[in-house]
């Protein structure tokens, strides 16, 4: 049996539920999230929560999908009703960020700012050096944060970038910290 494929969903108060023989559709107070479904998974919903089931729960490729598809389930529910969000921190003499709508302009230390469209279902929020991206979905969040950052890495050596709040950034020592062995 799958530990985690096997666990209930607690369906929450203001939150539908709706599933056919190939989606799960979960519409909340943030949005409305769809979910295709693989051909060996079942979703069913009985006394406000949901069961997601396999096959043939003895394949270990049907009990990977059965995890994958409780999480996937899971997540929207979440996400429905909490969201998920990502802050990114964006450091360098220069450096700066702007939202206006569902655009972010960003002066990175390019000849030209950046412009960067948020997709739909994204906000985008700016508080001195710290982007967050929020949203309903968690895949879209996190692809979108991940292509901020991508924007410009943080590098070694002073650290100049765009990077995640809770992420460390490994730093080097630079030529003066190489020559001071030798006389």
């Amino acid at each position: 049996m799958s530990r985690i494929g096997k666990q209930l969903i607690p369906i929450p108060n203001g939150v539908q539920f709706t599933v056919s023989e190939q989606e799960v559709r979960v519409k909340g107070p943030k949005g409305e999230l769809v979910q295709a479904l693989h051909p060996l998974v079942r979703c069913m919903q009985e006394n406000g929560t949901i069961f997601v089931s396999v096959l043939n729960p003895d394949e270990k490729n049907q009990r990977a999908l059965w995890g994958l598809f409780q999480r996937l389930v899971a997540n929207m529910v979440q996400g429905v009703t909490v969201g998920f969000s990502k802050s990114l921190e964006v450091n360098g003499v220069g450096f700066k960020v702007a939202v206006s709508g569902n655009q972010l302009t960003l002066s990175l230390g390019f000849s030209h700012p950046v412009t960067f469209v948020l997709p739909q279902g994204v906000i985008g929020m700016v508080e001195k050096n710290v982007i967050t991206v929020s949203g309903a979905d968690k895949q879209v969040v996190g692809e979108t944060a991940a292509r901020i950052r991508a924007l410009k890495k943080p590098e070694p050596y002073k650290g100049k970038g765009i990077k995640y709040t809770n992420e460390s950034i490994r730093r080097k020592a630079g030529k003066a910290g190489k020559a001071g062995g030798k006389k």
